[in-house]
């Protein structure tokens, strides 16, 4: 089936005049290059005017080029193409080129133009109008549905001819009464005459109102212009008090360089502040905690000597050296005393 597809279609480029040979052998590898002349070839035939950019260097000079082609084709011929195996450009590519190739040929077949014939010069020649026979398309359905609404209409009247018949036949059998006629007449140039009128009238009232405004566009545009030309003045004028302002906003510039100055001033202040007090509070935890070391040294001295004190009576009887030793520790307890006292207060 793939063999008979290719030999149609190379023996269709070669009836439509391809001025190259193509074989199956072109299409056993990839061969995007034929592909888009192929392509190329088959859109100029359809539409010489047709400017599509036959870049194909880059993949995606290749991917707009497929694209193009296939909605040039969609629009103009009604042919949907499949853009994946056109840009495969194998032998899947072919039975695309077919869809196209196919109705080139089977239009030049109508024509009455043979295949042995035709050659590059003749297909130059070769143009299909496909816009042209989409509008004949256009008119021959509207014509087809207004010949439906007649024949439906003339149905319904022919139906209703056997009624219509004996009063026809009634109403030219009856003499014509000429004043009858002269009254119907009477009334339907009456009945003119008043739409005349009635006509004039109107008309006569359009006039007016284009009168009416023609005057308000005329009183519109000269407000337009005094307006304008008020405008003009007051841009030109400088105003009264524009030096005051700028006298004001001069001082204002001052006072708020001034302001941002003291706001830096006071924000570094306040800083300075935080970090004295940090550190005092520091010091003061540093004061209290070696107040209490001093105190818990104390306690223990205290107790020290209170178990001291309460020995058997054995150690009444003490060297002259140990009672010099106890002299000088209590010396130190009241050096100590003395230093708490002067770090309470503090």
């Amino acid at each position: 089936r793939a063999l008979a597809c290719f030999s149609d279609f190379t023996e269709m480029m070669r009836a439509l005049g391809y001025p190259r040979l193509i074989s199956m052998e072109n299409f056993h590898t990839p061969n995007f290059r034929l592909v888009s002349e192929v392509l190329l070839w088959l859109v100029k035939r359809y539409e010489p005017q047709t400017d599509i950019p036959p870049d194909v260097d880059t993949e995606q000079d290749r991917v707009f080029f497929i694209k193009a082609v296939a909605q040039f084709m969609a629009t103009k011929a009604h042919i949907k193409l499949n853009t994946k195996k056109l840009y495969q450009a194998d032998g899947y590519a072919v039975k695309e080129l077919l869809k196209v190739t196919s109705v080139l040929y089977g239009a030049m077949n109508t024509k009455g133009v043979e295949r042995a014939d035709v050659n590059e010069e003749d297909s130059s020649k070769f143009k299909f109008d496909l816009g042209s026979k989409i509008s004949d398309l256009k008119a021959a359905r509207q014509l087809a549905s207004e010949i439906t609404s007649k024949g439906a209409s003339l149905y319904d009247l022919l139906g209703k001819e056997v009624e219509l018949r004996e009063a026809r036949t009634e109403s030219i059998a009856r003499p014509l009464e000429i004043n009858e006629a002269e009254k119907m007449m009477k009334v339907a140039i009456d009945c003119v005459l008043e739409e005349v009128q009635k006509t004039k009238d109107m008309l006569s009232n359009v006039a007016l109102d284009e009168a009416n405004l023609e005057v308000k566009i005329e009183k519109r545009k000269l407000e337009l212009e005094r307006s304008q030309k008020r405008l003009q003045t007051l841009q030109s004028v400088r105003p009264a008090f524009m030096d005051e302002y700028e006298k004001i906003e001069e001082q204002l510039q001052k006072q708020y360089s001034s302001y941002l100055e003291k706001f830096r001033n006071l924000t570094y202040m306040e800083q300075l502040l935080e970090d004295h007090r940090r550190t005092e509070q520091e010091m003061f935890e540093e004061a209290a905690n070696m107040l209490r070391l001093t105190q818990n040294r104390l306690k223990e001295e205290e107790q020290h000597l209170l178990r001291s004190g309460n020995n058997d009576d054995s150690d009444v009887d003490i060297q002259e050296d140990e009672g010099s030793d106890s002299e000088v520790e209590d010396r130190q307890i009241m050096k100590q005393h003395a230093a708490m006292e002067t770090l309470l207060p503090g």
